[in-house]
């Protein structure tokens, strides 16, 4: 995520969801937002809204939902969803909003937890068997997980093109950190022979405006004019070169 949003330039960028991630650290726009689900927003003894939060990396400047961001149309530069459409209660409306508040060729950075791979279907197979044995699930119960080539397909429909991609975290399923690290040796077996069975995928995608039409630097326009030729009119009222007798 750093080296994503390290070279995105504008001037307002805002991250939904997940304050523990800092994921606009290293990107240089000078006005940057994190935004904070109602439902997360911490509350003190007597019930009232906390403004700190723990292990935050930047403090929130705002609390909204991602269904209904309180920003003008085309007015963000980049945005980024680190798991935010897996929290929200409508993830296809959260994704509209965020193409309505991002300007054109604007961009979205998106993290998300893949369903068919070996963390997806532990999650899926423990949510199955839960109701006859019990068991506590891997990951936390959020919403629904979802894929890839259905994320691509929800940007596609909102005139998104996606400019890269990438699948990581080939491990097994297991609990405790001391395993995940014996079965590092995975990760560059599963890059190579099975790709798009990550754990996790991460993609960027650019908004894309049909019929928008980049203007050009005015030196190249006038240098364009000043080599084109001037055809020459004679007083018949045809055009051609002129001929001298």
């Amino acid at each position: 995520m750093d080296d994503a949003v390290a070279n995105i330039f504008g001037y307002h960028a805002l991250q939904l969801g997940m304050p523990r991630i800092d994921g606009l650290r290293t990107n240089r726009m000078p006005h940057q937002w994190l935004a904070l689900g109602t439902d997360a927003m911490p509350c003190t003894t007597d019930g009232e809204p906390d403004s700190a939060w723990p292990d935050a990396p930047r403090s929130a400047a705002l609390w909204a939902e991602p269904v209904a961001l309180p920003f003008p149309s085309a007015s963000l530069d980049l945005v980024v969803l680190p798991h935010t459409l897996e929290l929200s209660v409508d993830p296809h409306m959260a994704l509209r909003e965020v193409e309505r508040v991002l300007v054109p060729e604007g961009r979205v950075v998106i993290a998300g937890l893949n369903p068919l791979s070996l963390w997806g279907l532990r999650q899926m197979r423990v949510r199955l068997c839960q109701r006859w044995t019990g068991g506590s699930l891997y990951l936390p119960d959020v919403g629904e997980f979802i894929g890839f080539r259905r994320m691509r397909d929800w940007l596609r429909l909102l005139s998104f093109e996606v400019e890269s991609a990438r699948f990581g975290c080939y491990r097994p399923a297991v609990r405790t950190a001391e395993w995940l690290e014996r079965y590092s040796w995975v990760d560059p077996l599963g890059e190579k022979w099975w790709p798009i069975f990550g754990a996790g995928y991460f993609l960027v995608a650019v908004k894309r405006v049909h019929g928008m039409r980049l203007l050009e630097p005015a030196w190249r326009s006038s240098r364009a004019r000043v080599a084109a030729t001037v055809p020459v009119v004679r007083r018949s009222g045809q055009r051609g070169p002129a001929r001298h007798d």
